[in-house]
């Protein structure tokens, strides 16, 4: 059986180890699966020879937690874990959770707000100018000047506030080796400037190695929101492995200076990394304390692929996975679903074969390995590109191998599908077979909204696409005799969304005869376009104003509205249904909303007067009992059961 790597000064007794290379710290607890982004990278270091130890969730308030495993030799490798920490800790409502899915327990509050620098600002408390490298997705998105939510105001790129030497963006399996390899090799850390897929603090321009531009300072973005709009078009044009530049950004007198990101990992590579040996599960220290909750989605399922060229635009993944999609080769795949079949908990239930996007399989074009992604043009929306190649064979030829493994009873598909990508497959064979094998009850799509103009702002496909796949997945349901169902996600409050946007989007669910149990408020999380209309009021592909719902009462009324049957939501519907100027849907017609309130109907009135007005009736004479047999009579009252004859 795979151990887990050292947590402890009695684990690295146990290895006799009296030093160690790397010290990986992480804001989740530790889940030694290559579902968790420092178990992957903690993995890749052992493999390439480094001795690694493992701190989780440390007390950032007690210096002495950092330094409980000594000092590490070479550096330490740092991650706020598997989301932002502001996202793990408060809703879109800025309202605190109660709960954090990857703590042990579901206990909140294990690690701290903006753990990236409160926990990198204790390392360099506890040991001085040792080199530091944060990673992960909250410094990853967090690498630029960036508008955070939840104070309301743009902050400096994370570098500066967390005193780190490196930042490591995307998946950074190629960076991190590269830069283990050369502190090994004694190089001092200040002088690694040119490791793609990372941003380091410079004193001129020449500090870069590769072709430069400059986008606006963070002074500029801060005190103009058209330059903040101008700075994240720039940053996200460059971020193309094949074609992208190193970009500038001022932050006083200092640059950062972020690197042209790392090229995705070859099918082999990739192949490494899913099959390096993890446990696969937490660590046993947290079974005490409950276990670890995030890995019940994962702890069955495989991913297949990295990146996702669907690229809407209130997701992270285009800005930090990328959009180039990379793939594991099939015997990858299925030796790990075997290995699975062996696990004790293994009831013969593949969860997912999936990733980002579980039904892109391929590049989506030809020529994108080559050229790069197209500059200011989107794959899929609002149209898909006429170079794309739609073909889901081998997607298919792999699900059906992995149906055909001993012990597998049924594999499912639950990670997202893009359904406006699997029409533009000809041959359908792929979606027949989705719905014959793959789908657990429910299979869940994202519409988001059914506004056009609304779905541009996204960057999500017109919603006569969902319809038309809506429609089809019925015939075939009906075709197959499966009862199975979409579940549709919605989003409320996207920049772009007025209210009356909001009020055809409730007379959408209403047509369909669905309400949704769940609604997702749009969320701003650093680095995103949709963040960057909602904090500007301007799309930055068009430099162009975009009416952002933004009054938190207004937001209300937008999500109420998508759950208008609730009582406690009646109110704000109403509201919301005078604010858009829509009171033709407050009535009794098919198409309403809601009732009036306070009155009944006038045609209901006027039935009840003329039946007060109508003279009284005569009494019915009582009508002959009828004949046995007809009707069973029932049984008096506390009357005693009549005994059986014996």
């Amino acid at each position: 059986m795979n151990a887990f790597l050292p947590v402890s000064q009695k684990d690295l007794a146990e290895r006799g180890w009296d030093w160690y290379d790397f010290l990986l710290i992480t804001g989740d607890a530790y889940v030694d699966h290559p579902s968790f982004g420092p178990a992957i990278i903690s993995r890749l270091l052992e493999a390439e020879g480094y001795r690694v130890a493992i701190l989780a969730q440390p007390d950032w308030r007690k210096t002495e937690s950092f330094t409980a495993l000594g000092r590490p030799r070479l550096g330490v490798m740092l991650s706020a874990g598997n989301i932002d920490s502001m996202v793990a800790h408060y809703t879109a409502a800025k309202k605190r959770r109660h709960d954090d899915a990857y703590s042990p327990g579901n206990k909140a509050g294990l690690r701290p707000d903006r753990a990236a620098i409160v926990y990198s600002n204790k390392v360099r408390e506890a040991f001085g100018d040792i080199p530091l490298v944060i990673g992960g997705l909250e410094a990853s998105l967090r690498r630029f000047a960036h508008y955070d939510y939840w104070e309301d105001k743009v902050r400096r790129s994370v570098l500066f506030d967390s005193q780190a030497d490196l930042l490591v963006y995307g998946m950074g399996e190629t960076a991190t080796r590269e830069i283990a390899a050369r502190l090994a090799s004694g190089t001092p850390v200040g002088e690694i400037k040119d490791v793609k897929g990372t941003a380091f603090i410079g004193n001129t321009p020449a500090d870069c190695a590769y072709p430069l531009v400059e986008c606006p300072s963070f002074e500029q973005v801060r005190a103009d929101k058209r330059q903040y709009a101008m700075a994240n078009q720039i940053q996200y044009e460059e971020h193309d492995p094949v074609r992208g530049k190193a970009i500038l950004q001022r932050h006083g007198d200092k640059l950062l200076i972020v690197n042209p990101p790392a090229m995705p990992l070859t099918t082999a590579e990739l192949d490494r990394v899913a099959e390096l040996p993890y446990v696969r599960e937490p660590h046993p220290m947290y079974d005490s304390m409950g276990g670890v909750p995030a890995i019940e989605e994962v702890r069955f399922s495989v991913a297949h692929n990295r990146g996702c060229f669907g690229a809407c635009h209130f997701c992270s993944l285009a800005f930090h996975q990328g959009r180039i999609i990379t793939s594991r080769s099939h015997e990858s795949v299925l030796r790990e679903v075997e290995a699975l079949t062996h696990h004790p908990g293994f009831k013969g239930y593949i969860h997912d074969v999936g990733g980002p996007t579980a039904n892109f399989r391929r590049p989506s074009c030809k020529k994108q390995l080559k050229a790069g992604m197209c500059r200011n043009r989107a794959c899929l929306a609002p149209e898909p590109c006429p170079n794309l190649d739609a073909d889901h064979t081998d997607y298919l030829m792999l699900l059906r191998k992995v149906r055909a493994v001993p012990g597998v009873k049924k594999v499912f598909i639950r990670s997202g599908i893009r359904f406006d990508y699997m029409l533009k497959d000809q041959s359908g064979e792929f979606f027949a077979e989705l719905v014959k094998y793959h789908v657990s009850g429910q299979l869940k799509v994202a519409p988001e909204h059914c506004v056009d103009g609304v779905l541009d702002y996204m960057g999500k496909p017109h919603i006569a696409v969902y319809e038309k796949f809506r429609q089809k997945y019925e015939r075939l349901n009906q075709k197959y005799g499966k009862e199975q169902y979409l579940v549709p996600y919605l989003m409320s409050s996207h920049p772009g969304c007025t209210m009356s946007d909001a009020v055809r989007l409730a007379e959408w669910l209403n047509r369909s005869g669905r309400q949704p149990e769940q609604v997702q408020d749009f969320y701003p999380t650093p680095g995103t376009l949709s963040t960057c209309m909602y904090y500007t009021g301007l799309d930055p592909r068009t430099m162009k104003p975009v009416y952002v719902p933004k009054d938190p009462h207004e937001k209300a009324m937008q999500r109420a509205l998508m759950q208008w049957k609730r009582p406690e939501k009646r109110a704000l519907v109403r509201e919301a249904l005078h604010a858009a100027h829509r009171e033709d849907l407050i009535g009794y017609g098919k198409g309403c909303l809601l009732r009036p309130s306070g009155r009944k109907p006038e045609g209901e009135t006027r039935q009840k007067k003329q039946a007060a007005e109508r003279p009284a009736r005569p009494e019915k004479k009582a009508r002959p009992a009828k004949k046995a047999g007809w009707a069973v009579a029932k049984p008096k009252k506390n009357a005693r059961p009549k005994k059986k004859r014996g």
